[in-house]
């Protein structure tokens, strides 16, 4: 009997230290984004703040973080960028509400916002066209294995995204829906 519980400890020992993954998740969105998250631009009457984001379980070794938000299904023959965040200093494990906006510096001290497809840093909330089919928002964090990337916040979307993966160590994502 000493012998099954000593078994069944080990077995529940390995399951969790296997649950433990690098995670990204969010107090404010569900499976599709509120008129709180959505872009005021384009025809949309949305709010425009960037949703709470949070992260556990990095991978031993990061040095930094970068977020982006991402629409494959942008009618443009190559998506859309919507938020490009990098240099997030390793320490942090949360943005907050709002922290996107170019406005409210609510993000952390060497943190930089990179161009998104609006031709402008910082959050742009999602707004698909009218009677299109539901887009799926693609939000990654990025554990990186630098802390800096080394450019600077006039860097296309493209560009930023070479580098991410150039340093990537690990990423996890949430795919949130928009259709108007």
């Amino acid at each position: 009997m000493k012998k099954f519980f000593l078994f069944l400890f080990a077995a529940l020992s390995c399951l969790s230290t296997k649950a433990q993954t690098f995670t990204l998740k969010s107090a404010d969105l569900g499976g599709q984004f509120t008129n709180e998250f959505a872009s005021n631009t384009f025809g949309c009457t949305g709010l425009n703040k960037s949703p709470q984001l949070e992260w556990q379980n990095a991978p031993q070794g990061t040095k930094s973080f970068a977020i982006t938000m991402y629409d494959p299904n942008a009618p443009t023959g190559s998506g859309w960028w919507h938020w490009v965040v990098f240099d997030i200093p390793a320490s942090v494990h949360q943005l907050k509400q709002g922290a996107g906006s170019q406005s409210a510096n609510g993000l952390p001290a060497g943190t930089m916002q990179g161009n998104t497809d609006f031709g402008v840093p910082g959050y742009g909330g999602p707004c698909p066209p009218v009677n299109d089919a539901a887009h799926g928002y693609v939000i990654t964090i990025f554990a990186l294995k630098t802390d800096k990337l080394g450019i600077g916040d006039k860097a296309s979307p493209a560009l930023v995204g070479f580098m991410l993966n150039q340093n990537v160590i690990a990423k996890a994502s949430l795919i949130i829906y928009a259709k108007r």
